[in-house]
């Protein structure tokens, strides 16, 4: 019978001695004289299985020339390994070459650095690395999913293309059917002749439309990619990524921070106990204790405590700075990890400069700080940033007048202050932060499948 290789894993009692058909790949073949070993993948769970064939076989010789990356399919009875290092192992009585690999295949059975696997991203999912991180990816993203669907949460599809900019810094791609040459040449745009009539962009946060299906279900999230033109080559930054961003009506800035601790705890052990394989291959050989912290999290309390309490604690801490901590500014990377070692765990920010922070947010009764939150978890920084909304149609129009950002086009939204508005917050949470996070691959471009960064754009 053709089965999976994660059947066997699940239910080896019920296979064990039994005839079996599989379809997969060659990881490596180990051959001798009267006999061979394959390393054999079908890409349904991360373990593999061992083949093992001998001089028996009627096609021995066809078999021992099998080069690594063929795909087979394989005939055979599965028995209790003889050898070390697995359970089980499969006794071949045939395999058939369904697509063979030539010898230059790139990815052999040595270890390559993650430098070169970035150039065959088309085949890096093959590596023990990749097909580890690109399985968490899908089991994260169903773990989010599975959060919101099962607290009464509508997912909401956010548009791609936008005409508004939701963080107000510019940084969009343009989205254009204009000649280029043209409009080179004449030094003028006529956007009433481009596709849709007016200057569109790749969304940058679908965060404002979000707002809107909120103030009809109460309870909402986007999952999905979002653009930043931002010319940064940090290990933590794209052009192309992925945010989870949910916005809830009656909800202040206290209940926002309530739902972020929950679903990240929520997450994080959904992975620990559906991608055990994977998450101990990662304690084992990406970062040491991943687990240990990962569990730490689960059970620990985040700290609550406001941007200028964080400072006051980092300007009478007895450290030399390499930027010196500030009222009324953004904190830098060293500053996150002091912060959360101080407090030996996750850390909410709240209250933070009105000067540094989005229109969006509601101004406090100081005038000079917002509701914003951030929340830093250790060894990561920042992995959600969020806040109460501003729900006062006048402070919101004044906050973009000062901001210099104009309420052309942005009348839609203004008018949810309008028609029955009603107080309320939302987050964003960086999907490829939080998969760094979660398996301890620190580049951004190794967590996600194409990683379209600064010059680069293949595949």
């Amino acid at each position: 019978m053709l089965i999976d290789v994660v059947d066997i894993y699940k239910n080896l009692s019920e296979y064990l001695d039994k005839d079996v058909k599989i379809q997969g790949w060659v990881r490596n073949h180990r051959k001798q004289k009267e006999f061979g070993f394959i390393d054999f993948s079908d890409g349904t769970c991360f373990q593999n299985i061992q083949l093992v064939y001998d001089n028996k076989l009627d096609n021995f010789n066809d078999i021992t020339k099998i080069k690594i990356g063929s795909s087979i399919e394989v005939m055979g009875t599965i028995i209790k390994s003889q050898g070390a290092g697995q359970e089980f192992e499969v006794k071949v009585s045939n395999i058939t070459l369904i697509g063979d690999c030539p010898d230059e295949y790139p990815i052999q059975p040595k270890r390559h650095t993650r430098e070169f696997l970035r150039e065959q991203a088309y085949l890096r999912p093959r590596t023990n690395l990749f097909n580890a991180v690109f399985r968490v990816r899908s089991i994260t993203a169903h773990a989010i999913h599975t959060y919101f669907q099962e607290r009464g949460y509508v997912y909401f599809h956010a548009p791609l293309i936008t005409a508004s900019d939701c963080e107000g810094a510019g940084q969009m791609f343009q989205v254009t059917t204009l000649d280029l040459d043209k409009v080179a040449k004449s030094g003028e745009v006529d956007y009433s002749k481009d596709f849709f009539g007016k200057s569109a962009a790749l969304t940058v946060s679908g965060q404002l439309e979000a707002e809107t299906f909120a103030m009809a279900y109460k309870k909402v999230y986007t999952f999905g990619p979002t653009f930043r033109a931002e010319n940064s080559n940090t290990k933590t930054h794209a052009s192309e990524f992925w945010m989870i961003e949910p916005e809830i009506a009656f909800c202040d800035l206290s209940g926002v921070m309530d739902i972020e601790e929950d679903m990240l705890k929520y997450i994080v052990k959904y992975v620990l106990e559906h991608a055990k394989s994977e998450m101990e291959f990662f304690d084992k050989f990406v970062e040491k204790g991943l687990i240990a912290k990962l569990n730490k999290l689960v059970n620990s309390k985040f700290t609550r405590i406001t941007h200028h309490d964080v400072i006051t604690i980092l300007k009478n801490a007895k450290v030399k700075w390499e930027f010196e901590p500030e009222y009324g500014e953004d904190i830098a990377r060293e500053h996150e990890k002091y912060i959360t070692e101080y407090f030996d765990g996750p850390v909410f920010i709240t209250d933070w400069p009105k000067d540094i922070k989005a229109f969006y947010m509601k101004l406090n009764p100081d005038n000079e700080t917002v509701a914003a939150v951030d929340l830093e978890v250790p060894g990561a920084g920042e992995l959600i940033g969020g806040s109460e909304r501003e729900a006062d149609y006048d402070k919101l129009v004044r906050r973009m007048q000062e901001m210099g950002m104009s309420d052309e086009g942005m009348e839609w939204y203004l008018n949810l202050r309008k028609f029955g508005g009603c107080y309320h917050s939302g987050f964003g949470m960086g999907f490829e932060r939080l998969l760094i996070y979660l398996t301890g691959v620190e580049n951004i471009r190794d967590v996600i499948p194409y990683p379209r960064t600064p010059g680069n754009c293949d595949f």
